[in-house]
């Protein structure tokens, strides 16, 4: 086993087959159906998905998909193929430095989605037949959450484990204040900093019903008690983003009273964690700021909640208030710097 690949998987969450409607629809009912996702019973879970969700929301999710949609398919998942790539090239550099034969060390870089293809049983599939004698995984989220991490852990756990011969697993639960990371996301930020000036900086996170939080940690109060990072609550979904931010905005340069902190994507009427983003867009305008810069560091790659939801929509309601700029900065998606913080991630654990 000396000389065996070892196998890494990067997975991210998913994206439907096509922009087409039954597609969507076929994406939002696997997502939505998961447990961690929509943590509320099973037959409830799947009245509330199969009758109201994935037949109404489907077509409008569709046309928003089927504006980002390209020639090579969604953002999220042709920026997933081409980290994939980029980091199987470093490997193999790395590799090939190496001049002791029986210390060079094969990589097997792949690429799944907990939803939808690359399917997570098929990519797994094709890394048993090539007996690695270890698999690494990598969650594409940098903050933990049971409804992403949780659930991508659980889905490779329960496969695995049904395997005759199980090598060792390796999993990186999260990655929040990874300093390469970090920089990745002050660089691309620097792009638009060069040409421009802003009165603000807005720090966007995909949201979570408090539900979870609360369900996860009897520390979690929703209030300041993520004022601290520790081992306490240091797989906090809200923790970790709030420490994200501070590490961002000691790259960026700037203190706490020049960002805010909010959280977008609610779904249903149930309280997801506050405060969210469409009414920090208003609490912005009224605050006096006309031009505001937006990080969104819970996506390493752009996506419907980025380059439609961020850039499009929350952009459009700024403007419509009478705002100056509202300027979303890109997700990591293929950055070298990224690339090396996933090498760095790969070999820490090889």
């Amino acid at each position: 086993m000396k000389n065996a690949p070892i196998a890494v998987l990067l997975v991210n969450l998913g994206t439907p087959d096509s922009p087409k409607t039954p597609d969507v629809r076929k994406y939002l009912r696997e997502f939505l159906l998961d447990g961690r996702v929509i943590d509320i019973p099973a037959p409830l879970r799947f009245a509330l998905v199969n009758g109201v969700i994935a037949p109404f929301r489907s077509p409008k999710s569709a046309a928003e998909y089927q504006k980002l949609w390209t020639d090579r398919g969604s953002p999220l998942l042709y920026h997933g193929v081409d980290v994939a790539e980029k980091l199987q090239h470093s490997l193999d550099e790395y590799s090939s430095k190496e001049t002791d034969k029986s210390k060079k060390q094969k990589y097997i870089v792949r690429l799944a989605m907990r939803y939808q293809s690359p399917s997570i049983p098929n990519v797994l599939s094709e890394l048993q037949a090539m007996n690695p004698k270890k698999i690494i995984v990598i969650p594409m989220f940098p903050q933990y959450a049971s409804a992403s991490t949780g659930s991508v852990l659980e889905k490779i756990m329960q496969l695995v484990s049904k395997w005759l011969l199980i090598p060792e697993v390796s999993f990186v639960d999260s990655y929040p204040t990874d300093k390469k990371m970090i920089q990745a996301f002050a660089l691309q930020g620097q792009e638009l900093l060069k040409t421009h000036d802003y009165d603000h900086y807005v720090f966007s996170y995909h949201g979570l019903p408090q539900r979870q939080l609360k369900k996860a940690s009897s520390h979690c109060k929703i209030g300041t008690c993520c004022e601290n990072f520790s081992a306490v609550n240091r797989l906090c979904y809200r923790a970790q983003c709030y420490e994200t931010s501070r590490h961002l905005a000691k790259e960026l340069g700037i203190t706490e009273k020049d960002y805010t902190v909010c959280f977008q994507s609610r779904l249903g009427s149930d309280p997801w964690i506050p405060p969210y983003t469409d009414d920090v867009i208003k609490e912005m305008y009224e605050e006096g700021y006309r031009k505001l810069i937006v990080f969104v560091p819970s996506f390493v790659a752009d996506c419907l909640e980025t380059s439609v939801e961020v850039a499009e929509t929350y952009h459009e309601d700024f403007l419509a208030l009478g705002g100056e700029r509202w300027d979303m900065v890109d997700s990591l998606n293929s950055h070298p710097l990224w690339i090396e913080s996933l090498e760095d991630m790969v070999l820490q654990r090889s």
